[in-house]
Parts: structure tokens; sequence; C-alpha cells
């Protein structure tokens, strides 16, 4: 029986389309509709706009009570890194599938990582349980 607090998803997007790089208001809202489509429960939201002097993009968080969705851009490099670490019910997979539906996020690779997962009977101490695998979303 495997034992876990959590699924955390990197997803590192590239050949992001530069307008989505610089649409923080969309992607706010498109972060928040794929958490609730996902059944998870949006606490907050905050967006930020890199200002003068900064490489053009934007960084997003919607704070979930099963934990939180993110994003940070780099406009310029058509690059954006996206986070969605999720607990109980919520699959943090499917996030990621109702937001690629709603915002085209380029090529994406993505790495699935379980939080503080062990598997019981099997670890003892000093025995950490494999914790990471690349998923195919």
């Amino acid at each position: 029986m495997s034992l876990h607090k959590g699924k955390h998803l990197f997803v590192d997007c590239r050949h992001v389309r530069r307008d989505v790089c610089l649409d923080d208001r969309r992607m706010l809202a498109a972060l928040a509709t794929a958490a609730e489509r996902a059944g998870a429960t949006v606490v907050s939201q905050v967006r930020y706009r890199f200002a003068d002097g900064s490489p053009p993009g934007f960084t997003a968080i919607v704070l979930l009570d099963e934990s939180h969705c993110s994003v940070h851009t780099y406009a310029d490099l058509r690059l954006m890194a996206l986070d969605v670490f999720t607990c109980g019910d919520t699959d943090p997979r499917d996030v990621l599938a109702f937001l690629k539906a709603e915002i085209d996020l380029g090529d994406i690779e993505v790495l699935e990582v379980v939080r503080f997962g062990c598997t019981a009977m099997t670890r003892g101490p000093g025995r950490p349980a494999p914790s990471m695998r690349e998923a195919s979303v």
C-alpha cells in the first residue's frame, strides 16, 4: 500500500507563444478554472507582471485548499514553468489536462513527484521511498 501527502507536477513548457507568456490575466483565470473543474477549491489568486528593467513575463499563483498552482513565464525565450501541487482527491493531472484545453502550452515535459511518499511496511529508517517519475499527460 502506498502512502503520500500529494502529487506535484513540474511542467516545463517550451515554444510557448509570446502572447501567451504575456497574458497574465488570461492565465490566472484559466488556472483557477482548471483547478475548479478538477475538483479543487480556489482560496486566493494573485498575478504579477514583471516591471520595467526585468525581462517580459509574469508570475501567477492560484492558492488552493488542496495546495497550489503557479506559472512563471519568460516571454522572450518562449518558456513557461508551471507547477501543480494537490493533495486529497484532486489529481494534478486533471488540472493540467483542463488547462491544456484552454491554453496552448507549447511543447511540454512533465515530472511528477509524490510528496512525502513512503511505502507502508516496506520502508525502514534511512530507506527513502522512490518519489519521482516522469509522467505522460
